[in-house]
């Protein structure tokens, strides 16, 4: 069926509908990998945006079971310039079409998503609208509230023999609990408004601040509450939960011009100097000159614009990164990072700093 793309800019664009035929609308962001679309999709970092994906063909080796690093989708829509429609891969379930039929997601392809990349480069915030009618304007209003939208409602336990994580969901990826459990762990995942008291029952070595989608400032509210808990145990936190342990010390976050989407960002250690290739996917960061050196101490930055991709506490063992090191599309360069973690639990046992 014909359909557009219709962006708060004016720009309208023609292509082939596929998935959910019903409008739909969100945030316009690009993601730069050239495989994962599945783990894309089903980031709940994604939840209420519309993601262009820039390679050109999507979809070539099909869906699976095994990839989903949610329960089912969080985003809106996606863009493809070209959608395969017979894909090849000996897991491969279904083709990228039956699942935004399933999921309703809307679909759209034949789209120039080159152009729509430099678009969102050029204008920063970007809202999209796919539609049957080219004169049906997307609703330019911030998408807000996400994260309650998707953490889990109440808390869900995973045995191990290890150390005992208790990971509190902005957002979760399936990857960074499998990481964990590879590794040994016992995990207790609980909704984004826990209490220290409510931590505290599970007796935890240690603590895992999760990704998750919007602005970290939305998560103000809660921030003396965590506080409290990442002061008591050692603690990890990844993408929105890098952005919420800065907030909680004072720093200040920012929109970045048009976000880190993809599996090829470069970030440096800044003790060592060596450099990794990372998965990311951020539309925010924190603001190096908000940092409080007497507190925080930077620990990586981004190769190509100099941005904070990580901070460690100089006193309490925190410490949090902005890229993602269970990677789940992208190089696991990074994955040491939870060893490091976990290490940091072993050692403190279950002793607390409360």
């Amino acid at each position: 069926m014909l359909g557009y793309l219709v962006l708060s800019t004016g720009d309208v664009f023609e292509g082939t509908l596929f998935g959910n035929l019903e409008a739909c609308q969100g945030e316009l962001v690009f993601n730069t990998g050239m495989s994962g679309y599945q783990e894309v999709l089903t980031d709940p970092s994604y939840s209420g945006q519309i993601v262009t994906f820039t390679y050109p063909l999507i979809g070539n080796y099909g869906v699976n079971q095994i990839d989903h690093e949610s329960v089912r989708p969080a985003c809106k829509g996606l863009v493809v310039g070209e959608l395969c429609q017979q894909p090849s891969h000996y897991l491969s379930q279904h083709g990228l079409a039956e699942m935004a039929a399933k999921y309703d997601l809307g679909g759209i392809t034949g789209i120039d998503t080159r152009t729509v990349t430099q678009i969102i480069r050029e204008q920063g915030l970007v809202f999209g609208k796919i539609t049957t009618d080219p004169t049906d304007q997307p609703e330019i209003t911030p998408v807000t509230g996400q994260v309650e939208l998707v953490s889990t409602k109440s808390k869900v336990h995973y045995p191990g023999s290890g150390s005992h994580v208790a990971l509190i969901d902005f957002g979760y990826k399936k990857s960074i609990l499998d990481s964990l459990l590879a590794r040994g762990c016992a995990v207790t995942v609980f909704p984004y408004d826990v209490t220290l008291k409510e931590i505290m029952e599970i007796q935890p070595n240690g603590i895992l601040l999760s990704n998750g989608p919007g602005d970290p400032k939305e998560m103000i509210p809660h921030l003396p509450e965590l506080k409290k808990i990442i002061e008591a145990y050692p603690t990890l936190g990844i993408c929105l939960g890098h952005q919420v342990t800065a907030l909680i010390y004072g720093c200040d976050t920012a929109r970045l011009p048009y976000g880190h989407r993809g599996a090829n960002h470069p970030v440096k250690n800044t003790q060592t100097g060596k450099v990794y290739i990372t998965s990311q996917n951020h539309g925010y960061m924190v603001k190096e000159e908000s940092v409080n050196k007497n507190v925080l101490n930077i620990s990586y930055i981004n190769v190509n614009d100099k941005s904070v991709e990580g901070i460690a506490h100089r006193e309490l063992p925190i410490s949090t990164v902005q890229f993602h090191p269970e990677a789940h599309p992208g190089p696991s360069d990074s994955d040491f990072i939870f060893d490091q973690f976990i290490e940091q639990c072993q050692s403190i046992g279950e002793k607390t700093y409360a």
